[in-house]
This record gives C-alpha cells, sequence and structure tokens, in this order.
C-alpha cells in the first residue's frame, strides 16, 4: 500500500512527541493474516521479539508486553511492588502522572517536586530516602512536556549506595526515553524501566514493554492486591510460554518484530548517537533565532527539545503554516506551558534530513 493509497488524508510528517512517526514498511507489517494468540504462531512471533527487546533494554531479564500505553504499566509498576510508601519524584507534566497513579490506587507517598525544566538529581533523591520509610522511588528518565533527561544511571547508584538501598524498588518510565536515550537495565540495577511502542520505537500506539527484575518478582509475591490484568506475576508466567495472559494487539506485534529488527541492524548505539545529533541540530537551530530551552542544556533531552516562546510567535499559527507544508511540531503541554513553549521532537526513525527540511519551513515562517 502507498502513501496515496493509504487514505483520503494528506500525509503530514509528526515532529510531535508521540505517536511519531511510522515508516510505510512498518505500517505495512500489520496487514499479515491475523493469527489467534493461543496459536503456535503467535508463540513464534513472541518468541523472536522476546530476545531482541532485551537488547533494546540492555537485561537478560523478562521484558513484559501488555496492549496498553506506557500508563497501563506505570499502574502496573507501582501496583506490585510498593508495599509501604513510595518517594514520587516530579519535574514535569509526565512525571506528576506518577503521583496522579500512586494516589489513585490510594498508595501512601510523598513528593520530590523541582522547577519544571530542571532536574531531579542523585542529592535530592538520596536526602529525601534519608528517613528509611520508602521502600520505591518513582523515576520519570525523559520528561516530555519540558525536555529533560533525569540522570537515572547516577540517581540509581545513589540508591543503591544507601545502607537500604537494595530493599528499595527503583522504578523508571522512559515512555519517551527508551530506544533513543541510553538505558541500560541491567548494568544500573533497576528494577522496573517502561515504554509504550509510538514514541521512540516509532510503532503506532498500542504496545507497551516493561523490564522487570528478579528482585521486583520477588516484591510482587508479596503484594496481596496485584490486579489481574498487570499482575506481573502472571505476565511473566505466560511470557515463559511466548504468550500473554489476555488477547495481545496481533498485528503490532508483527510491525514490532520488523521494527526491532530494524532497530538493531542500525546498531543501538549508531541509534543513541543519531538521536543526540537530531537534538544539537534543534539546539543550535533554536539559538540561531534566540529561543531559550526550557530544561537546563546539561540535561538537554535526546528525543524532545523544548523551548521557551521568548520571542512570542503564534504557535497556532505556526503549526498552521507547518501544515501547508506536509509537518507539525507540538505546542507546548498543558496549561502551565501551553503558548508559552513548544516542543520539537526528534525521535523514532527521522533522520537529520528531516529535521533541516522542518527547520528550512520553520524559518519561512518566521521570515514572514
Amino acid at each position: 500500500m502507498s502513501d496515496s493509497t493509504r487514505n483520503s488524508n494528506k500525509h503530514i510528517k509528526l515532529f510531535i512527541p508521540g505517536p511519531t512517526e511510522v515508516s510505510p514498511d512498518i505500517l505495512n507489517a500489520q496487514t499479515e493474516w491475523m493469527i489467534g494468540h493461543r496459536m503456535p504462531e503467535c508463540a513464534e512471533l513472541i518468541g523472536r521479539i522476546e530476545p531482541k527487546l532485551q537488547q533494546v533494554f540492555y537485561t537478560n531479564k523478562r521484558v513484559l508486553i501488555a496492549a496498553s500505553s506506557g500508563t497501563g504499566l506505570m499502574e502496573a509498576a507501582v501496583r506490585n511492588t510498593v508495599g509501604k510508601k513510595i518517594l514520587n519524584t516530579v519535574c514535569g507534566a509526565f512525571s506528576h502522572r506518577w503521583r496522579q497513579i500512586v494516589e489513585g490506587n490510594g498508595i501512601a507517598n510523598d513528593v520530590l517536586e523541582v522547577e519544571w525544566g530542571q532536574a531531579i538529581t542523585p542529592e535530592m533523591v538520596v536526602e529525601r530516602l534519608a528517613t528509611g520509610s520508602f521502600d520505591a522511588v518513582a523515576l520519570t528518565h525523559n520528561e516530555t512536556s519540558t525536555g529533560v533527561t533525569n540522570p537515572i544511571q547516577e540517581i540509581a547508584a545513589a540508591i543503591r549506595a544507601l545502607p537500604n538501598g537494595d530493599d528499595i524498588m527503583i522504578l523508571v518510565d522512559s515512555v519517551s526515553g527508551l530506544s533513543g536515550v541510553r538505558l541500560e537495565f541491567d548494568a544500573w540495577d533497576l528494577d522496573v524501566a517502561l515504554t509504550g511502542s509510538q514514541k521512540a520505537f516509532a510503532l503506532p500506539p498500542g504496545l507497551a514493554f516493561c523490564a522487570v527484575s528478579d528482585r521486583a518478582m520477588a516484591k510482587a509475591k508479596s503484594i496481596p492486591h496485584r490486579g489481574y490484568y498487570f499482575d506481573f506475576l502472571l505476565l511473566d508466567k505466560y511470557l515463559q510460554k511466548n504468550q500473554t495472559p489476555a488477547t495481545p494487539a496481533v498485528s503490532l506485534l508483527y510491525a514490532l518484530d520488523v521494527q526491532l529488527d530494524r532497530m538493531l541492524a542500525e546498531g543501538m548505539e549508531a541509534r543513541f548517537a543519531r538521536h543526540l545529533a537530531m537534538r544539537d541540530s534543534a539546539i543550535a537551530w533554536a539559538k540561531g533565532h534566540g529561543f531559550q530551552l526550557l530544561a537546563d542544556e546539561a540535561y538537554a533531552s535526546p528525543t524532545v527539545t523544548c523551548l521557551a516562546n521568548s520571542l512570542e510567535i503564534n504557535i497556532p499559527a505556526l503549526n498552521a503554516f507547518l501544515r501547508g507544508r506536509g509537518m507539525i511540531i507540538s505546542n507546548g503541554y498543558g496549561a502551565k506551558l501551553k503558548n508559552k513553549t513548544f516542543r520539537i521532537a526528534h525521535m523514532g526513525d527521522l533522520q537529520l534530513t528531516d529535521m533541516e527540511e522542518l527547520f528550512a519551513a520553520m524559518d519561512a515562517f518566521l521570515a514572514g
């Protein structure tokens, strides 16, 4: 199926932080004949996918697959691993979601919050954990609303160095980071790291993945009310048979299988380098036009750049102009940042040439 026959709508190239641009061959991979989720063909499909997911997560542990958004696995992480009290670290709208999920489940928590645009540092986390009353920490790897990448490796190392560090579950939302921003699950000694299909994986929405440590699986056994759909023990039991407990999004699994092959053929190191190069091009463009990053540049995200609207441009008008040229960026997220910032995503399968095309169009708009 060609772009012209896919539907009657004009293709708009997505420079938004999710859903991201999906290549035609990945879209086409979803058109394989349907199979039953208990048929051997589906088990073979998941059996091909699992070791490739492990490579992307840099882990030898299980990577669970769910038919949900990343938010579903955020709730799973909380319900399966928090027995006493969790520290929620908030630096933007999506890290605030951790708090909403925790409180929605009636779980005791404290909040460590910094000014949006700033990063969470190891020192902050260790100071708040010093009371010893926490058994989990919720972290956001890549804050999509502000363009901040938090130093997860350093935070995790600081937590593990505490006297009770091995008893603290380290839960990481890497929805807009993983596969575009380096995250090494085993080497960093994390307990849960989760992501969604529609961000740096450059797939359609509808799947979520999380690596889960043996430590977290043992903790889940002690939690009496884990729920059903996102029960880690149940998900792991079925994964050992290359299955899922409930019906998965089979068409998306076909697309995931093909996309993982593409990602690993590129190589994860090359993929990280490409994302950094696109990030640097966005920062250079912004500085060249007098825009300032909302994020502390030391923590600037490789997948999404959030710019303060210091020139007070009309962001909806900019996007209307870009739509006329077959592309779109994103306004600021939420009332706190809408029209005060705008976001340029550079994740997934986008290339530097795509960024150059976008910046040329934005230059034309700014030129009047």
